[in-house]
């Protein structure tokens, strides 16, 4: 993604859609409106097929709002379009999140990725890589529930999250598993931190094994839901 002053240029050989397919069986929290499809005309009968469908905000693949943590925060209808057309890069946090479900993204990972990459650009989105997406289609792999209930699966740190902020001017983040948040992090640090300065916060994203760690352009294409607290997502990587 090339910036031209008031134009921005876009070169790609590659588009990825990052976005799961929503159907009734997926991973939902507890207590999340099931998804549910309803026939409400038929090719045979009316000429045309339609469903009504319904679900929550915060399912499958998402983007979510400021207003769902902050009384005064927008709702998900009010970004702005251009806010939704970010450069990205891929952190690959595979092997300690096998190792460690409750593994948090550190700045030591951020430290080492740098080194190896390029310095993470202003105005980006950071995508961490658990390989979480493989477990997508088993919702009680996905969720990972202990006897009483609490979720395991990875994250990224709070204290990563303040340095992005403050020392890389980041756009926001975006996982592949349920949270952003660790799902030990019942205070919702890391979602807190972007959405207080209106960044881009994904969640249940897909196929980040597809991408390349830097030069990514990320298209995203939330529901204008009206004062909407997040929306499922279509999200494309172009590289």
């Amino acid at each position: 993604m090339t910036d031209m002053g008031d134009r921005v240029m876009l070169t790609y050989s590659n588009v990825v859609s990052l976005s799961h397919p929503i159907h009734p069986h997926i991973p939902l929290w507890a207590g999340d409106p099931p998804v549910e499809f309803e026939p409400v005309a038929d090719l045979q009968t009316d000429g045309y097929f339609l469903r009504r469908f319904a679900m929550g905000e915060h399912s499958s693949t998402h983007m979510n709002a400021p207003n769902s943590f902050f009384s005064d925060g927008i709702g998900i209808d009010r970004y702005d379009p251009a806010s939704l057309i970010r450069s990205a890069v891929v952190i690959d946090m595979r092997q300690p999140c096998a190792e460690n479900p409750d593994y948090c993204l550190s700045d030591r990972d951020i430290a080492a990725w740098e080194d190896k990459h390029t310095k993470i650009p202003a105005n980006s989105v950071v995508l961490a890589f658990t390989g979480w997406q493989a477990k997508w289609q088993s919702p009680v792999d996905f969720l990972n529930l202990d006897e009483a209930g609490i979720p395991h699966f990875p994250g990224f740190g709070a204290d990563v999250i303040q340095f992005l902020l403050a020392e890389r001017a980041i756009a926001g983040i975006g996982i592949d598993t349920h949270g952003v948040d660790g799902g030990l992090d019942q205070t919702f640090a890391c979602n807190r931190q972007v959405l207080a300065r209106q960044g881009i916060v994904l969640e249940c994203l897909t196929n980040l094994d597809q991408l390349p760690p830097v030069g990514i352009t990320l298209v995203i294409a939330p529901l204008p839901l009206q004062q909407g607290s997040g929306s499922p997502a279509t999200v494309f990587a172009l590289f």
